[in-house]
């Protein structure tokens, strides 16, 4: 469909909520933040020892649990209103976890420090519960499918969803045939669609993992350029970890699915999850009576689809996702293609929250025509060029069976998105999105103030490796952390209470009786 067309049904439907009387209805959105981080020893290499107990169980903590390693921490904010109150409930977050760690530190990029191979990433451990051996055993298969060497990326998800209030305003100007939930939800996938088309921008504007350390090459059997001692590069890539290279896996290459509407995402994700995959047949998934995996098909479970982004309902307990979805539709949507961000000692910041709320809005303004195959092909694509090539200059991308330059693109996008930035804007004379909007839109003229050059321009300047400086980077925000001011010591109280209620609940869990886990994994999928 030709762009000038789409700007022009975005723009009578932003003129729409600006003349509706609601023109606060796409402000306090809720959100919220996951953040992972490898712990590491102070020479730098994927730490052994088991998640520290003072931070209470993996298995039941809301706020402190591990994501596919043992080593690899996931920090869990509730959802807030204002990005303020979620960076400071981060922050403080590091700061408890910091207090815990010894001489331990946390990785401060996504992609991970000197790997040893596959044997030196310990699998998270979740006790003997069913449900605990159950995550275990998926993280199992991960390993034996993918390679551990790849779940040891890190990343920061965003997670939001807009205002109830603005849902009325919404459903009128879309002259909706739906309503209530199946509304909701299906707006949700108009915005999935567009952050598909559109969602390469990210990757230029906040991608930092344009290089690595030659030990994740080594262990993935990869190769690319040398950059000095010990690290490798794509001379322009802004996210490595979001390319081909990393998350964005070849093994699920001809996995498609649609976001078309909820009921084929489910279908999709069904088909995937009950369909036997020979490779991993061969694998075995029980043997000499211990599970290697928890099944043989395309995917074990619908975590194990990876994806920039995905609609997202908090499933019950014992609840899978998809069933909660269709039962229930969709909550928010979880961003998952940012780097953890070596410049912000919490691996995120403001302006970069403000651009992607705004970006969801747009996301959802626009006009979203349905992606067939041959289109979510080229949009494919165009992720990866931007990942693996973002900053080259003069690079073209493919819109409507027609090349266009990136950056032209790209400033058509951010230009769309300053009538929302107003919007969020209302009745705050700072301006605060307008002016995180000004810092994406500079990146555009300069592309030296992206994260990805500024930390190749670092490691250049210095002489230092990948390696030396995100070790460097760790010690700083680890005194960081540790020497910040006027802790919110109640909050800190709070995390200690919260940790040793998981303990217990997790001990209980343990000691209750369980029936046989040959049945537990059989009802659940059932």
């Amino acid at each position: 469909m030709p762009a000038s067309r789409i700007d022009r049904v975005y723009e009578r439907r932003l003129a729409a909520v600006i003349n509706s009387g609601e023109r606060g209805a796409v402000q306090a959105g809720r959100r919220g933040v996951e953040k992972e981080s490898l712990r590491v020893t102070p020479a730098g290499r994927i730490a052994t020892s088991p998640h520290p107990a003072a931070l209470g169980s993996a298995l039941t903590n809301d706020h402190i649990t591990t994501d596919y390693s043992e080593a690899l921490i996931e920090l869990v904010t509730p959802t807030f209103t204002t990005n303020w109150e979620l960076l400071q409930y981060l922050c403080d977050l590091h700061q408890f976890v910091y207090r815990h760690l010894g001489d331990e530190l946390l990785w401060a990029t996504s992609m991970p420090c000197v790997i040893d191979g596959d044997a030196s990433i310990p699998i998270a451990q979740f006790g003997p519960s069913n449900v605990g051996r159950m995550k275990t055993i998926y993280r199992e298969g991960l390993g034996i499918r993918y390679g551990r060497v790849m779940q040891a990326i890190s990343g920061v998800h965003f997670n939001y969803s807009f205002p109830e209030r603005l849902w009325p305003v919404w459903a009128a100007i879309r002259e909706s045939r739906t309503s209530g939930q199946s509304f909701i939800s299906e707006s949700y996938f108009d915005l999935l669609r567009n952050y598909r088309r559109f969602g390469w921008i990210v990757l230029y504007l906040f991608g930092v993992s344009p290089m690595v350390c030659k030990s994740f090459l080594r262990a993935r059997g990869e190769t690319l350029p040398e950059f000095g001692r010990g690290t490798a590069w794509e001379p322009h890539s802004t996210s490595l970890r979001m390319s081909d290279l990393g998350y964005r896996n070849r093994s699920q290459s001809s996995l498609e699915v649609s976001v078309n509407s909820l009921d084929e995402y489910v279908r999709d994700l069904t088909r995937a999850i009950s369909t036997p995959h020979p490779e991993y047949e061969r694998l075995g998934v029980k043997v000499d009576g211990a599970y290697r995996q928890l099944n043989a098909n395309l995917l074990q479970i619908e975590n194990e689809y990876y994806a920039f982004i995905r609609p997202k309902r908090v499933a019950r307990s014992g609840e899978r996702p998809t069933k909660a979805l269709m039962r229930r539709g969709v909550e928010y949507v979880e961003v998952r293609a940012l780097d953890v961000s070596a410049f912000d000692p919490v691996g995120v910041n403001q302006n970069k929250l403000r651009f992607l709320e705004a970006f969801l809005a747009l996301c959802l303004m626009r006009e979203s025509p349905l992606i067939d195959a041959n289109e979510q092909a080229v949009l494919d694509g165009n992720h990866v060029t931007v990942a693996r090539r973002g900053r080259e200059p003069d690079l073209m991308l493919t819109r409507d069976g027609r090349n266009v330059p990136m950056l032209q693109w790209a400033r058509e996008i951010i230009d769309q998105m300053q009538g929302i930035c107003e919007l969020l804007d209302e009745g705050d004379p700072q301006k605060p999105y307008a002016a995180a909007l000004a810092v994406q839109a500079a990146k555009l003229d300069d592309v030296a103030l992206t994260p990805s050059a500024r930390l190749i321009k670092e490691i250049g300047e210095t002489g230092e490796s990948f390696f030396d400086l995100a070790l460097r980077t760790s010690a700083t925000h680890k005194g960081y952390f540790l020497d910040l001011h006027a802790p919110n010591e109640a909050r800190l109280r709070e995390f200690a209470a919260q940790a040793a209620e998981s303990l217990e609940v997790a001990e209980a869990m343990a000691s209750a009786p369980q029936k046989d886990f040959d049945v537990f994994i059989a009802d659940y999928f059932s």
